[in-house]
């Protein structure tokens, strides 16, 4: 990832500002005003129209020890899109100016970013004027993709927030027989709404209920989703012999345990479906964003909770409180 010049006086932006989100410490944030950024070499500048609040952007908010203070400005917000405005130098094939993108930007908390110009991903006209947080969207459609669920299969999502969601609608739309186990009344709605064809509270004997459900058989593939211990326990006893595990959730609060002697005797396969590959999450934005112009995905329905920038803060309380009712927040400068 490229540093970001927010000092430069170069360029015919040089004397424009912007507001840009500056975290000061673990739950603080000034709404700030900047230079905007020039884009460097191989870099284009993008008129952010929004950003959704990501569960990694959580800990850093929360003042975890491991992080420093202050953020760039804009940091942590990775879930941006908007319309391109400038193109850096030495800038082949890039999208002109006006072009609406989503990539791999990072200071998305801010009324423009700079990305490298080979970390976007030009939108369909059919997505002009909706929101697309690319980052998320390309996530759990690389989720989708890694854990290899087809027709026939029956599916468990445990932890139906905005990623299990979007899982088992994808799931439930290829033909899989879908599961929604979660513990809020409104996110097993949700899962209903979604395609799953049965719900289980996390607050019942769950193992018991899939089970019956299943008619003892259990699930082809268990997709946790909640990045818990809990939610962990629970994916092996609901597993079927020789079924798979995919593990969705970030788990970024410490070590974990897992039950190998379970594990090894069903013979599980356990794919860890996190990418770390850019070039893998643009392909998850591409594929994401042709599916939600194709209507092969909606997300519309999880979008929840809208804040202004000067609301940033306010926003990412919401995720960590996670009220009745949540599953997205998106910003908009």
């Amino acid at each position: 990832m490229r540093a970001v010049d927010f000092t430069s006086t170069a360029g015919p932006a040089a004397q424009r500002s912007m507001g840009a989100a500056v975290l000061r410490r673990g739950g603080e944030v000034e709404v700030a005003e900047v230079p905007v950024p020039e884009p460097g070499p191989g870099q284009v500048r993008v008129r952010i129209e929004g950003c959704g609040v990501c569960g990694s952007d959580l800990p850093v908010w929360q003042g975890r020890p491991w992080f420093a203070y202050p953020r760039e400005p804009g940091a942590p917000g990775h879930e941006g899109w908007g319309t391109v405005d400038a193109v850096g130098a030495g800038v082949d094939g890039a999208p002109a100016p006006g072009t609406r993108v989503a990539g791999l930007s990072y200071h998305a908390y801010a009324g423009y970013d700079v990305v490298d110009a080979a970390q976007v991903v030009v939108l369909p006209p059919q997505l002009d004027g909706q929101p697309f947080p690319g980052e998320a969207l390309g996530c759990a459609m690389n989720v989708f993709r890694r854990s290899a669920i087809g027709a026939g299969d029956t599916v468990a999502i445990v932890g139906i927030g905005f990623l299990g969601a979007l899982v088992a609608q994808l799931a439930a739309r290829a033909g899989a027989r879908v599961i929604g186990i979660s513990r809020r009344p409104s996110a097993l709605d949700v899962a209903r709404a979604m395609g799953a064809s049965a719900v289980v509270s996390l607050d019942e004997p769950v193992v018991e209920r899939v089970e019956a459900l299943t008619g003892g058989a259990l699930c082809d593939v268990v997709v946790e989703a909640a990045g818990t211990q809990a939610t962990l326990d629970l994916a092996g006893p609901l597993t079927r012999v020789r079924g798979r595990i995919v593990i969705a959730g970030f788990h970024q609060d410490g070590p974990r345990q897992v039950d190998v002697q379970l594990w090894n005797w069903r013979g599980l396969d356990v794919v860890n479906a996190h990418e770390r590959d850019p070039a893998i999450y643009l392909e998850g934005i591409a594929f994401a964003a042709r599916a939600v112009a194709a209507r092969r995905l909606d997300p519309s329905p999880l979008y929840t909770h809208r804040f202004a920038l000067a609301d940033v803060g306010q926003a990412l309380d919401t995720a960590v409180r996670r009220p009745e009712g949540f599953l997205k927040a998106l910003v908009t400068p």
